[in-house]
Order: C-alpha cells, then sequence, then structure tokens
C-alpha cells in the first residue's frame, strides 16, 4: 500500500459513515468500524469536511512559495496585429474591482511587434503599470517564446493573480504557463470574486456539462491564475487622466525557446462573428430541419444582425459550428437575443443569460427559456417569425 498524506485518527472517529457516505469515488471504506483510505484516494477533501469530529486530516505538503512575497494582480494585454482584443478591457474591469478589494496595484503585459498603437489604448483603461515586450519576432504568437516570457515575469513580479483571456490563444497560453509555474489554474471562468477572510481568489466556473457552477480557490500555490470567458464581464470604463507606467522590456529572441516556425500565414476572415453582435436571432431543435435557417437568416437580415444556433443544430448538420452559442460553443452578450425553437437548456444558457433584451419564440409554453426571457411569443416559429419580419420590413418602409 502507497504512502498517502491522508490519516484517520481512531480516537477521534465516532463511527458514523458520513465519510464513506459522502465520497464520490469509493475509495473509503469502513472495516471494523473504522474507515480505510484505498491507495485509489484523489484526496479532494470531502470526507474531512464531512467528518463532525475532525478524525480524517490531509497533509499540505510541498509548499515552498512566501505567499507574502506576492502581491497584484496581473493582466495578459492579448493582441493581434496591433489591435487589443476586447476580453482584455474586461478582465481590466474585473482586475481593478479585486485590486481594490486586495488594495493592490493593477499590471499587464503585452507582448508582439509595434504595440505603441494598442499601448495607447490599454494606458486609458485603469492600470497602474503595464509590462511591454515589443519585437519583431514576436509578431506571431507562438506558446514557446509568449509563455517563456511571461514565467519569467511573474517569477520577477510576483502577482497574486494572473488573469488570461479565455480565447483561442488564452486557453493555449494559459495551461502552459501555469505548468511551467507549477501552480494551479482554473479554466473559462464566469465568476471571480476575493473571499474576504482568506484574501484568496474564488474563481467559478460552469461543470459536469454546466448543470452546475464549481467555484474553485488554489490554496498551495501562486499566483492564482484564471481563464476569463469572453462576454462575461464589464469592461473597464475609459480614464483619461490615468497614471499609468509604461515599463520597456528588451527582448533577446534568440534567448527564447521557440520550436515552431511558421512558414506562410493565410487569415480566414470570420464572417459570422456573433461573439460581437449587437443583436442575434439563433435557432434551435423546434426549426425541425435545416431549411428553418432559411427563416432564421430572414429575421436576422431584417433586424440588422448575425444567426446563432444550439448545440443540437449544429450536431445535426443544420449549420456550421462557429455559429454555436452555449457552454461548448461561443459566449455572447447582444443588446437582443432571439431564441427560436430553443427550449432553454442551462448549456444553451450559459452562453446567452447575459444579454440584454431576450426574446424567446417557442410552442411550448412550459419551455425554460420563458424563464429568463424579457420577452416571450407561444406559437409556431414558423407563422410568427414571417408575421415579425413583415412588421419589421413595414416599418423600416414608413420610416
Amino acid at each position: 500500500m502507497s504512502e498517502q498524506p491522508i490519516s484517520v485518527d481512531k480516537g477521534k472517529c465516532i463511527n458514523c459513515t458520513l465519510c464513506e457516505n459522502t465520497c464520490a469515488f469509493g475509495s473509503l471504506v469502513m472495516e471494523e468500524g473504522y474507515p480505510r483510505i484505498l491507495d485509489d484516494c484523489r484526496l479532494c477533501g470531502e470526507c474531512v469536511t464531512a467528518c463532525p469530529t475532525k478524525a480524517i486530516t490531509i497533509e499540505k505538503e510541498g509548499v515552498s512559495v512566501n505567499f507574502s512575497d506576492h502581491s497584484g494582480i496581473l493582466v495578459f494585454a492579448e493582441q493581434w496585429k496591433g489591435k487589443v482584443h476586447p476580453v482584455v478591457y474586461e478582465l481590466f474591469g474585473k482586475g481593478r474591482e479585486l485590486a481594490n478589494q486586495l488594495e493592490e496595484k493593477l499590471s499587464a503585459v503585452i507582448i508582439g511587434n509595434e504595440l505603441d498603437e494598442a499601448l495607447s489604448e490599454l494606458k486609458l483603461r485603469g492600470a497602474d503599470k503595464i509590462f511591454v515586450f515589443d519585437h519583431p519576432g514576436l509578431e506571431d504568437f507562438r506558446d514557446d517564446p509568449y509563455s517563456a516570457i511571461l514565467e519569467n515575469l511573474v517569477k520577477e513580479e510576483k502577482p497574486s493573480i494572473f488573469l488570461i483571456g479565455a480565447t483561442s490563444i488564452g486557453r493555449s497560453l494559459g495551461p502552459k504557463v501555469a505548468a511551467c509555474l507549477e501552480t494551479g489554474l482554473t479554466a473559462d471562468c464566469t465568476s471571480l470574486d476575493i473571499d474576504p477572510e482568506s484574501r484568496l481568489l474564488l474563481q467559478t466556473r460552469p461543470t459536469y456539462g454546466g448543470n452546475i457552477m464549481a467555484t474553485i480557490i488554489c490554496t498551495n500555490t501562486r499566483p492564482q491564475i484564471a481563464t476569463v470567458r469572453y462576454k462575461v464581464m464589464e469592461e473597464a470604463e475609459i480614464v483619461p487622466a490615468n497614471e499609468c507606467e509604461i515599463i520597456r522590456r528588451n527582448v533577446t529572441i534568440s534567448d527564447l525557446p521557440d520550436r515552431v516556425k511558421i512558414l506562410k500565414s493565410n487569415p480566414v476572415k470570420d464572417q459570422v462573428s456573433i461573439i460581437d453582435a449587437e443583436i442575434i436571432v439563433s435557432g434551435g431543435k423546434g426549426l425541425g430541419d435545416q431549411r428553418g435557417f432559411e427563416l432564421i437568416q430572414e429575421l436576422a437580415e431584417a433586424l440588422g444582425g448575425a444567426v446563432g444556433a444550439s448545440r443540437p443544430t449544429v450536431d445535426e448538420g443544420w449549420i456550421d459550428y462557429p455559429h454555436q452559442v452555449g457552454l461548448s460553443g461561443r459566449t455572447v452578450r447582444p443588446r437582443i437575443y432571439v431564441a427560436c425553437g430553443i427550449s432553454g437548456a442551462v448549456q444553451h444558457l450559459a452562453g446567452m443569460k447575459t444579454s440584454d433584451v431576450i426574446i424567446a419564440i417557442n410552442k411550448d409554453p412550459e419551455a425554460p427559456i420563458f424563464n429568463v426571457a424579457s420577452l416571450g411569443a407561444v406559437g409556431d416559429l414558423y407563422e410568427v417569425i414571417p408575421r415579425l419580419v413583415n412588421m419589421i420590413k413595414e416599418r423600416k418602409k414608413n420610416g
């Protein structure tokens, strides 16, 4: 039997079996009235919490970081060809809120080439200082050099919290940086807060297919790293008089690891753009078949919006994945979201429930979508949508 950092004090045990009932993995069994921990124990700590007499304990080992040396919030300011990704402004907004709660500083780091225009925008968003790594060799994102720069900066500056956007770049970069720093990472967060007692970062994200929300803390290592979904937090306001220190760092490309060489780049223009759309009209399985999206497209064009979709329609092949809204698709936050033939499963709601106005069209009056809808129409969408389109066109025609 391998040694585990978890033990049972039989003197304190009252043989209540609460620990056995709590273990979701079957890694704890009762023998002769006392709990025995099996070798496959995940050390999740649920049995420790459940034990009324504190008979079960887990020894924390390997913590070598002096947390008092870590302070401040650091944000990765992602950019592409000199244009800052909008998620960064949301991270600045949340980062400033967290920094104020902790009474610490808010910093950012930007990596790329010819970054002056991006910096002119970033420094107006409330950061105390911005670290700049500007070099032609960093124009195109690659995991190795970018993560090496971030790893070295974090070790030097010792932030308590490091926030990264949950974009395609962030989802690739975040785990690599966390692994290099041997710290924890919570991916795809939809909420962040500070626990007033422990001062730990409370990182909340959907789990079990979006059926529950899990709040995760990083107790044993620093920094606490989180990737954050786009369109779930408020952007930082522009502060024209913000005093932001710009710290430019020299970059020696030959000193950075880089196993990838980009031979040619063929940018593909995203013609869907549901993430930035102010109005989205989405279709679900209630459309009946693929032809229903012709009606969705017609309404979207009448409103000047984009076409969205639920996961089942994408799985059926009725529409391409870039249109998918939800937990496994895109997170959107338009002014108006029109859900047509969408029942309102939690997985879909996770991607659009923060929309300013939600309009639901469904023939089932008990559909869960109506619980979050600002306006609802109970009826056959093939009757409701054409009438709605005609009304919109008529109103436009009459000015």
